[in-house]
């Protein structure tokens, strides 16, 4: 009684399809996966990366566009001849196609301009091609300790929904080689050092699952903070400096740069960190600079303060510092004199 509604549909599906495509339809049963009864399907991926849009550290992801490309042989589909099938990708809904997800992704989407990107190509032999084009945000937990001399590593998980390792095996189709476009990619603040593959299992309450796992490690690039925070840091503790060559009867001109000094730095520390998540409760080895320059730089301002402080406690050095120097100007004239 159940079967007859999903015979019917078929058929009724079948009656706009071309006599090649309902001869291999006819009583198909998309519901079951190839191999029902013969041991698990195994299923080739590879990808494509076009694009690494964004890598956000306050996120802790990175999005990136990508193409899927899945092959697995499902012997009813195997039909005479020495040329492949390209078929509509609307035609994906009239067969069985693994039930493959990322694993860490947030919000993924299918691309659907002008139509949707996805194949599906029928080789005489029952091998299916089954490929999509994704944009999709995944998770990626980063180590910013070393920040911004750090490298990360991200992964892009795959992995089977509803079939176990006695269902559904999956395999990279060319092992490491089954990834490319990184080697083309231009990233603002990275570059991609390294990449590798590898497949496991996940293990879950319900049983074990088929997973693949595409690893890449991605370098910061320090230039960019070289001129953006450690040379304007290091030149501000150095302008800090400078007040120990000004008089110290110069008060508004020591003050003034030694207040200005801590201001800025200030400034550039809390710069730094605006490109950072805000509930990161960990200690990176820009701040520990950072927090050294700034020592540096409010202690010019507290010798200052000190000095002066001593100077109004003890007058009669005061006298004495201020006779001697009259007398070292005095002297100075005379030998310009002569």
């Amino acid at each position: 009684i159940l079967e007859e509604p999903l015979l019917s549909a078929e058929v009724k599906e079948g009656e706009i399809l071309p006599p090649t495509i309902q001869k291999l339809m006819k009583g198909y049963n998309k519901y079951l996966r190839p191999f029902f009864d013969n041991g698990p399907v195994t299923v080739g991926m590879s990808l494509d990366i076009a694009s690494i849009d964004t890598i956000s550290e306050i996120n802790m992801d990175y999005t990136a566009t990508i193409f899927l490309r899945q092959r697995w042989t499902d012997e009813r589909l195997v039909f005479e001849g020495n040329k492949s099938l390209s078929l509509d990708g609307r035609l994906v809904e009239l067969l069985w196609v693994p039930d493959t997800f990322i694993v860490d992704s947030k919000k993924s989407f299918l691309h659907d301009i002008t139509v949707e990107n996805r194949l599906i190509r029928i080789f005489p032999n029952g091998t299916v091609l089954y490929a999509l084009r994704i944009t999709t945000t995944v998770a990626c937990n980063m180590d910013l300790t070393k920040y911004p001399m750090d490298k990360q590593t991200c992964t892009l998980q795959l992995e089977s929904w509803g079939y176990n390792v006695n269902d559904v095996m999956f395999y990279w189709a060319r092992g490491n080689e089954s990834v490319s476009g990184l080697d083309t990619l231009r990233l603002a603040q990275y570059t991609v050092e390294d990449h590798y593959t590898s497949a496991s299992e996940a293990v879950y309450e319900t049983g074990n699952y088929p997973k693949l796992i595409f690893h890449f490690e991605l370098k910061r690039s320090i230039l960019y903070f070289i001129l953006e925070t450690y040379v304007p840091s290091s030149l501000l503790v150095v302008l800090s400096w400078v007040s120990f060559w000004i008089s110290q009867s110069s008060v508004p001109a020591r003050i003034c740069i030694g207040v200005t000094t801590v201001l800025t730095m200030t400034t550039l520390m809390m710069g730094a960190r605006t490109s950072l998540p805000n509930a990161n409760c960990f200690i990176k080895a820009i701040d520990v600079y950072l927090g050294i320059c700034f020592s540096f730089i409010f202690g010019a301002l507290i010798e200052y303060a000190v000095a002066h402080f001593c100077t109004l406690q003890h007058p009669d050095c005061n006298s004495a510092l201020t006779h001697m120097h009259d007398y070292e100007e005095e002297m100075n004239g005379i030998v310009t004199t002569i």
